[in-house]
């Protein structure tokens, strides 16, 4: 049986990112399935799959266990705060 992978280069969130820290722009998000990330790169990062960019982001930490992606992935920078 092949294992689902994806190369993803934009993150889309759904809105189920959770903040690591509270005084932080850490946050962590879980997937099904494996998707990669580029590492140490600059990526767009989206609320929906069709919706406008809402910020910038750099992956910090990928760990894929269990047919899940937990991503953690630091905001460089928000397009607006709605």
């Amino acid at each position: 049986m092949s294992t689902p992978l994806s190369m993803e280069w934009t993150l889309i969130t759904e809105g189920k990112e959770k903040r690591v820290h509270s005084n932080d722009n850490l946050f962590e998000i879980t997937f099904d399935g494996y998707k990669l990330f580029p590492m140490n790169e600059i990526i767009e990062i989206k609320r929906h799959i069709k919706s406008d960019q809402i910020g910038s982001g750099e992956i910090e930490e990928l760990i894929l266990k269990n047919n899940t992606t937990i991503c953690k992935y630091r905001l460089i920078s928000l397009h607006s705060v709605n």
